[in-house]
């Protein structure tokens, strides 16, 4: 019987949220941010903005999807709320990096912890053999699905408590503190604090990701609001405790990224051999690795949600449709397809910075649209959904904290930013091709 299941529980669709969110960011993002601040109550406050930002977002996208719960995520809602354009585009970044990116991100970094462990074993292959790996399990039924799912992300959240509550019994270092010093108010409206947001949001991505699959979702209009809330709150306080565990147990040039190849460290590993030994330190490696498939699971469900969207809405192979309660199989492959081959191009801090400025573009936007639907829904009597809490205020702390990274990542990171606005470019050209193809098989039919 079980294995009909047609849509995502709310605990399956809360883990796959929690999961989207834990994964390379916060074995990563560590590292990036002490080349700029070795200010330990910069890096604090950092997790909690960086975290309530993403809560504040949280909020205005529990609204969206519980009033227009279909799946595609921003996609749908920038179709909707403003043009066909701008959520083609938006529907275009997800496809192209917006999800595989993160994927290739995730894939790497289990490649580096199990290779770390087992040497003989290629960090390219692990990467590209996990891709392939989660593909095939999210492709076979909802039941094997959201039972993986399930499974890996109450094993990551295991592991992280396990992580904290022995990294609390371990004897901090001397110089520790975490107490504000003379230069923590400064660094806080500082550029560097602004480009330390990039690593903070990269890691906090994914707190959206049950709107993706909202047309998949049991009673979306209770349950996807849910998931979202509660999977950013676990989130945030997960995050916050095990950043400070690692700042605790392992010196700051431990953790810190090569400064040559600006490749990051195993913080993970690294922290676990202070805490633990060696020995237990490599186990713990491969537990990390492990529970990263969690995240690559997550994502191969949710992006390609989007994808199969726009193939319904612009059925240019009018075979590729797809009825909303099946799982998409075609778009799974086609974004693992994209994932690999990110994962074989392209430096790890360069990938980070373009797909973090493109998304935070849309997402921006999005949120902005909750104001839009609010003037709608005045004009027509729709069915009651959740409503953003500590409205206008946390749109408007969203709103304008995103403004202020974005302002200072294309100062500070032209190159990359550069490349996120060609990304958005190229897909309305793509747009304008797709558009004039459908007119003219329209006209061809008359």
């Amino acid at each position: 019987m079980k294995s009909t299941k047609t849509g995502y529980s709310l605990s399956a669709t809360t883990a796959i949220v929690i999961a989207n969110m834990i994964g390379t960011g916060i074995f990563v993002s560590l590292g990036y941010q002490l080349l700029i601040t070795t200010d330990f109550a910069t890096i604090m406050i950092l997790w909690i903005v960086g975290g309530l930002i993403a809560l504040c977002g949280a909020f205005v996208y529990s609204e969206l999807g519980s009033s227009m719960p279909k799946s595609g995520g921003e996609y749908h809602y920038l179709s909707t709320l403003y043009h066909p354009s701008i959520g083609f585009v938006s529907g275009w970044l997800s496809s192209t990096v917006g999800f595989s990116a993160p994927i290739a991100l995730s894939a790497i970094t289990f490649g580096t912890y199990i290779h770390n462990v087992v040497p003989s074993l290629s960090e390219n292959m692990l990467a590209i053999g996990i891709i392939l790996l989660v593909t095939l399990f999210n492709s076979i039924n909802h039941f094997i699905s959201e039972s993986f799912q399930l499974f890996f992300t109450f094993f990551k959240i295991v592991l992280i408590l396990f992580f904290i509550i022995f990294g609390l019994f371990y004897p901090p270092l001397d110089y520790i503190s975490f107490s504000p010093t003379n230069s923590t108010l400064h660094e806080t409206f500082s550029a560097g604090f602004a480009i330390n947001l990039v690593y903070v949001s990269f890691a906090y991505s994914g707190w959206n990701a049950s709107a993706y699959i909202a047309s998949e979702v049991e009673n979306p209009r209770k349950n996807l609001p849910l998931s979202i809330i509660i999977g950013t709150s676990t989130v945030i306080a997960l995050y916050v405790l095990l950043n400070a565990i690692f700042l605790m147990s392992a010196p700051i040039n431990e953790l810190m990224v090569d400064t040559n190849t600006m490749m990051p460290k195993e913080i993970g590993f690294v922290a676990a051999e202070h805490i633990f030994n060696s020995n237990i330190a490599n186990v713990i490696s491969i537990i990390i690795g492990v529970f990263l498939i969690s995240s690559i699971s997550s994502m191969v469900i949710t992006g390609p949600r989007v994808i199969q969207t726009m193939i319904n809405d612009y059925p240019i192979i009018k075979k590729l449709k797809s009825s909303d309660k099946k799982l998409p199989v075609l778009a799974i492959c086609l974004q693992s397809s994209v994932a690999i081959l990110i994962l074989l191009s392209g430096t790890f801090d360069s990938i980070l910075t373009y797909t973090t400025f493109a998304l935070t573009i849309f997402s921006l936007l999005t949120v902005i649209g909750v104001f839009i639907l609010r003037k709608k829904s005045k004009k027509s009597q729709k069915e009651k959904s959740y409503k953003t809490w500590g409205y206008p205020f946390t749109p408007i702390v969203f709103i304008v904290a995103n403004v202020w990274f974005l302002a200072y990542l294309f100062k500070e990171k032209p190159y990359d930013s550069l490349i996120a606005i060609g990304l958005i470019f190229i897909g309305f050209i793509v747009y304008l091709l797709v558009k004039t193809n459908i007119k003219k098989e329209q006209n061809e039919n008359r």
